[in-house]
């Protein structure tokens, strides 16, 4: 992609949402030569959330943005994916990832904290592309451009929308109406552990998975930080969801409770806990469409996924360099974004009711599908092939 300097001449290209996949398509556009702007609900970007697993499909996307050096600065690089199973211990696959995956995917896998690659994003744009403090409450297609009214009483006329504002985004509002997301049945907890307090304990260098006895019970690990840390997630089935906020601090002793049948390796994981997170795990279907004239969506605000193949934020980062791909080539907005559409829909939807299956690379597999997408060399316009 060339990256002639924006124009400032005509109305912006608006997306809602400052998370990851809106800030990737802000840099992507802005390298496609289109004027940008990014209204951000929240009034300052925090250290928020513990971890991100960018899987070589990701990182790949973001090294065509030239921001993989910066990422790799701080992240690891796990060795291994392993399965494992809750009972026995028994390894049911290993594939290779570090090295072996930049060979056969042209970049590694990177686990690394949030804020880091939220940091390395937003210092890739100048500080007047973001709009901090500004949400959205309503957005509308007018034809031959898009209106935003925000809950402060100003109204934007923007060139086109992108809605990258999460699973209660505005704009898909816009265009489906209102719907609500499902509380899963199933909760999450999430912890970052030393390393140091870990120490004798196998595997602490690659991203392992503990299957458990049913679909909605695992253990996660990777490390974090270099290496430092070790990231824990554990799912659980649970009826409902009663807390007014989807995350809320949890209970050790819970925790430790809920899981006291699986090996003992994963347990002793669990009691190096001190403190941990518990959030619910929710879900909306795919859908039939993203895009309407000059309106479209990107990330979780088109398809949020359940954590269990990695790819929430992956997919995130591949929509915002295809959508800049499109933008660059198509004649207009209205067809950049049905082409981006067309290129994307299915191979999120299948990524989406994977993820809800959580049957992914279990007992082995190709992972070539997933892992080995190019964001930016796929034609455009045109579906992903449905490997296997």
């Amino acid at each position: 992609m060339s990256a002639p300097h924006p124009s400032r001449q005509q109305a912006p290209i608006a997306i809602l949402g400052g998370g990851i996949g809106g800030l990737v398509a802000a840099i992507a556009l802005r390298k496609a030569g289109r004027e940008v702007m990014v209204f951000e609900q929240a009034s300052r970007f925090s250290r928020v959330g513990a971890d991100i697993n960018l899987t070589p499909n990701a990182v790949r996307a973001l090294d065509g943005l030239g921001l993989g050096g910066a990422l790799r600065e701080t992240a690891a690089r796990p060795r291994f994916r392993i399965s494992r199973m809750w009972d026995t211990g028994a390894e049911t696959s290993r594939l290779p990832m570090a090295d072996a995956a930049e060979e056969k995917y042209g970049a590694p896998q990177l686990t690394l904290h949030r804020a880091d690659l939220l940091s390395a994003l937003e210092a890739a744009l100048p500080e007047d592309a973001i709009q901090l403090g500004r949400r959205a409450v309503e957005v509308v297609e007018e034809g031959d451009h898009a209106s935003i009214r925000f809950a402060d009483g100003r109204e934007e006329r923007v060139q086109a929308l992108v809605g990258a504002d999460g699973i209660h985004s505005v704009a898909r509002t816009a265009l489906h109406g209102t719907e609500h997301p499902r509380f899963t049945g199933v909760v999450a907890f999430r912890a970052v552990v030393p390393r140091a307090r870990l120490e004798g304990q196998p595997n602490l260098d690659s991203f392992t998975k503990w299957w458990g006895p049913n679909p909605h019970s695992q253990i996660v690990t990777f490390p974090l930080n270099r290496g430092e840390d070790i990231f824990i997630f554990a799912t659980i089935g649970q009826e409902s969801w009663r807390h007014e906020g989807w995350t809320q601090p949890g209970s050790v002793e819970e925790l430790r409770d809920l899981y006291a049948d699986y090996h003992p390796e994963a347990r002793a994981l669990l009691d190096a806990c001190d403190a941990v997170l518990k959030t619910a795990l929710w879900e909306r279907d795919p859908l039939p469409f993203w895009s309407r004239g000059h309106i479209t969506l990107l990330g979780d605000a088109a398809h949020p996924m359940l954590p269990f193949m990695a790819q929430g934020a992956c997919q995130a980062v591949e929509d915002g360099v295809a959508l800049a791909r499109c933008v660059q080539q198509a004649p207009d907005l209205p067809t950049a974004f049905a082409e981006y559409e067309r290129m994307r829909l299915a191979r999120t939807g299948r990524i989406q009711i994977g993820s809800r299956q959580n049957q992914w690379l279990r007992e082995g597999g190709n992972a070539d599908w997933v892992y080995g997408y190019d964001a930016w060399s796929v034609p455009l316009g045109v579906p992903a092939l449905m490997e296997n």
